[in-house]
């Protein structure tokens, strides 16, 4: 014999609470929670994990994502540099992105958080991860954000890395190229003759260096 079962049925968990006992000490009353009572209750207490992500915006769009962003309560961060503008007639002071053609979100790293902000005016891609995105080190945005908060003075520069290759700008070294490298944490230009498999190692504290 088949018992049909009703789709619409609900599950419960029986919660029993126990407020008086009878003469043969059985309990009296029970509280039933169905599951979607419980569920979110018991989801509540499981802590959210945020990442930054860098995203990719359209050219000059990225004021625009960041007010788009807040207003969808998604926490957003847009930094920006002061700079003078000079016209032949005038001089004014204006904010520019830090990073050209980037901003940053801190999100659940969940397919519906990606979904939002890809949906978002001006937003073109999350960078790395073939587009997924790749979660930044909080103390990397921590650092960028206490910089910019403060009145330190500083500028842009080349993003340079111990192996790259880079070449100097200026002074008596000008035009001179090695390989970057780092000991006891100073700055060092390696000079090599590939021919025969020699190098020279120079301090470049004070040169300025560009990636070659």
């Amino acid at each position: 014999m088949t018992i049909p079962i009703k789709a619409e049925a609900t599950v419960e968990i029986q919660v029993s609470r126990v407020h008086d006992c009878d003469s043969e000490g059985e309990a009296v009353s029970t509280n039933c929670l169905t599951i979607e009572q419980y569920l979110p209750a018991a989801a509540a207490r499981i802590p959210v994990e945020l990442n930054w992500y860098a995203i990719r915006t359209r050219s000059r769009h990225e004021k625009v994502v960041e007010r788009q962003l807040h207003v969808q309560g998604i926490d957003v961060f847009c930094p920006v540099i002061s700079q003078i503008h000079r016209w032949s007639d005038r001089r004014k002071l204006v904010e520019c992105p830090l990073f050209a053609g980037y901003a940053f979100v801190r999100i659940v790293p969940s397919p519906e958080e990606r979904v939002r902000v890809l949906r978002t005016l001006g937003v073109v891609q999350f960078v790395g991860g073939h587009g997924q995105g790749m979660a930044i080190p909080t103390e990397q945005m921590e650092a960028v954000r206490a910089l910019v908060s403060s009145n330190v003075p500083f500028t842009k520069h080349a993003f340079l890395k111990v192996g790259q290759r880079v070449r100097v700008r200026g002074g008596s070294l000008d035009g001179v190229e090695g390989i970057l490298a780092a000991q006891n944490g100073s700055g060092n230009l390696v000079i090599s003759v590939d021919l025969i498999q020699r190098s020279l190692s120079i301090q470049i504290e004070g040169y300025e260096v560009e990636p070659v």
